[in-house]
């Protein structure tokens, strides 16, 4: 993969992303959000986010809303998961650099912890 300009390693991942401006990271991450939900649904990417972003279920929902995602759209699936509709996800974005110093370097977790999805995508 080295040839085509992608990352080899998701440790050679973080240090590229580590060069990209802010609103470089957003993007990629609200694309890769989208790319996944597409492909594995939206579970999946609530899943990845909350862990990568270290929030609990509580925090979730305020990352959410504060990244402008409708509180009201925030429901449970048939078992009991914390779900969203697929169209909002982009809230996570903004939503987690306005409540965490650190924002950024949990939207770059987000996107190396989903290496394997970028590599094939």
């Amino acid at each position: 993969m080295g040839a085509t300009g992608l990352s080899t390693t998701p440790d050679e991942y973080r240090k590229r992303l580590a060069d990209q401006p802010d609103a470089q990271i957003d993007s990629w991450a609200a694309e890769l959000m989208r790319d996944v939900a597409i492909r594995r649904g939206v579970l999946r990417v609530l899943e990845d986010f909350r862990r990568a972003a270290g929030v609990n279920e509580r925090e979730f929902e305020r990352v959410f809303a504060s990244g402008g995602g409708p509180p009201a759209a925030i429901g449970r699936d048939g078992e009991g998961r914390l779900m969203v509709p697929a169209i909002t996800l982009y809230a996570l974005v903004p939503g987690i650099r306005s409540q965490v110093p650190d924002g950024r370097d949990r939207l770059i977790d987000y996107l190396v912890e989903n290496f394997d999805e970028l590599v094939y995508v």
